[in-house]
């Protein structure tokens, strides 16, 4: 009996356990970010002021979900005493106040992003000495939250890499070389122990030599981008050269393309660690690697530090190759009858030779005019494709508008296919029912005469619904390497309708994003839960207990 009440006690405390330990959440953690390291011209600088350096802190929140409560942060100033001038940078420094020993900053929420909280300038005080350095930290505090801090080392003197400008010339013709000279000097106090040139190439713009030391990558697809880590110091005061050859060569597909190229101290910027790791594993083997150069004299080495001034260490520059490119509007002929949905790929190709990038302007190559014919209605869009009036004028209703504009990406690849999936719905049956697909020019302040496509006379097509002399109707023709969005299942025509397209043309350029942006991201809470098994005498106890983590 003794034994059984003890049984009884031990199931009503388990069972006051479950009621009175709630599972809760743990706070959530926010990382606060900044440069890991920043170098100050010496005071008072080349041009006689003091040379000012921005220095931003950031927070992140990974949570996925907006922080509703007020967060405070703060910046330590009390070691910068004769080393930096701090100072708020105007118009980024909204809810920021500064004292001679600290930046307070408050924020009424932190939403599910990376968000700016203050930019410093610095400077080097007056009277500062050459290697004296101090850290910037930043701390940040609220309820029912914590904050991973930032810390930024701020040093006076270091490296800086200024990179001549090449002497290029713009106007090529599609096989033409010309060569890429490569001089660069350290203009800082500090020396440099390796050094990693960079060089990005637009898609019809190929750097011919291979090199041991270079490592060659696809940055997207209409870039690559080529590493070659120089090995050894580089001396304040010192000027080198690239001795090894570089050249560029336009390809047969060349219009209008460009090139950007870099120095960074290797091991600070950007991608050279991974390429620096990609060494033999992307490069040709051929037994020859890219040498330096010394021009002048150096001064003393002194230890390696962060650049004094990136912004002269790269430069761009653009190339027109003498090309065109023949855009062709594809024809399309459907058959149906009343009531059938029936789907046409309406859309064009680009008969080449060259590709097309208008990446610089920030516009699309081109737009495509499609006309729906009589006795048909548009039930599905895709998107990229805006429905209008017949006369071109805006309507709020995309879907069943008798015309639509269809625009493309900012690059189009040479032999590229782009294809819009429309569904229609064959409303009544009219005979050589006709619309039309034209491809023309856009541009920013609207359309403009393409001036690389020299044929016109292909620019518009027809687009028919039950045509009087139709043949025989093979199913739809499908093709790759072109930026149609693949369709989905209940796309399908119905079995009684068919279609009739020119012959397609299989991409044979890079694979482009076309008329639809596809971006991806999975950032969110990782649960973990632990379970706990007590028998007694039958009595089952699980305890879940979840906890939430941000990611830096």
């Amino acid at each position: 009996m003794r034994k059984r009440i003890s049984l009884l006690a031990a199931s009503g405390l388990v069972a006051l356990g479950l009621a009175t330990t709630p599972a809760h959440a743990a706070d959530p953690v926010f990382t606060l970010s900044g440069p890991a390291e920043v170098g100050l011209r010496p005071h008072p600088g080349p041009s006689g002021d003091a040379h000012k350096t921005t220095v931003e802190f950031r927070v992140d929140n990974t949570t996925g979900t907006v922080f509703d409560k007020r967060s405070t942060f703060t910046i330590d100033l009390s070691a910068f005493k004769g080393i930096a001038d701090v100072t708020l940078l105007k118009d980024h420094s909204q809810g920021c106040t500064q004292t001679a020993t600290a930046v307070t900053c408050a924020a009424e929420g932190l939403y599910p992003r990376a968000s700016e909280v203050v930019t410093l300038e610095l400077s080097a005080a007056k009277d500062s000495k050459l290697g004296a350095s101090a850290d910037l930290t930043m701390t940040g505090k609220t309820e029912g939250a914590t904050f991973k801090q930032a810390t930024t080392r701020v040093k006076v003197g270091g490296p800086d890499l200024v990179l001549e400008k090449a002497a290029l010339k713009a106007k090529m013709n599609p096989g033409d070389t010309q060569g890429l000279p490569i001089v660069f000097a350290n203009a800082g106090t500090e020396s440099v122990g390796g050094v990693a040139l960079r060089i990005d190439t637009t898609h019809g713009m190929d750097l011919v030599e291979k090199y041991d030391n270079c490592s060659v990558e696809k940055v997207s697809d209409w870039t690559t981008g080529t590493v070659c880590l120089l090995d050894g110091e580089f001396k304040p005061g010192a000027v080198y050269e690239v001795s090894g050859a570089l050249t560029l060569k336009a390809a047969a597909h060349a219009f209008h393309d460009g090139i950007v190229y870099s120095v960074n101290a290797a091991g600070k910027e950007g991608k050279e660690p991974a390429a620096r790791q990609q060494l033999g594993k992307n490069t040709a083997g051929t037994g020859k690697k890219l040498a330096v150069t010394e021009r002048t004299p150096a001064k003393a080495a002194l230890r390696p530090g962060a650049d004094l001034d990136p912004g002269n260490n790269r430069h761009e520059f653009d190339f027109e190759a003498k090309n065109s490119a023949d855009l062709a509007a594809d024809a399309v002929s459907l058959k149906g009858k009343a009531g059938d949905t029936v789907r046409a790929d309406l859309g064009f190709r680009n008969k080449g030779p060259a590709w097309v990038s208008y990446a610089h302007l920030g516009s699309g190559v081109a737009r495509t005019d499609i006309v729906i014919p009589e006795g048909a209605k548009v039930i599905k869009a895709p998107a990229g494709c805006e429905g209008v009036e017949a006369d071109g004028t805006s309507r709020k209703q995309n879907a069943g508008a008798p015309r639509y504009f269809c625009w493309t990406d900012s690059e189009l690849g040479e032999q590229e296919k782009v294809s819009y999936p429309f569904e229609l719905k064959i409303e009544k049956v009219v005979a050589d029912a006709k619309g039309s697909v034209t491809v023309d020019g856009w541009a920013p302040d609207g359309i403009q005469v393409q001036g690389f496509d020299p044929n016109k006379a292909n620019d518009k097509a027809a687009f028919v619904i039950n045509a009087r002399d139709a043949g025989p109707t093979p199913g739809p023709t499908s093709s790759t390497g072109s930026p149609t969005p693949k369709p989905s299942s209940s796309t399908s025509p119905s079995p009684s309708a068919s279609v009739t397209t020119t012959a397609a043309v299989t991409g044979t350029g890079p694979k482009a994003n076309g008329n639809l942006a596809s971006t991806g991201s999975s950032v969110g809470p990782v649960a973990f839960g632990a379970a706990v098994l007590v028998a007694a005498g039958g009595l089952l106890f699980v305890a879940v207990r979840r906890r939430d983590t941000g990611r830096a």
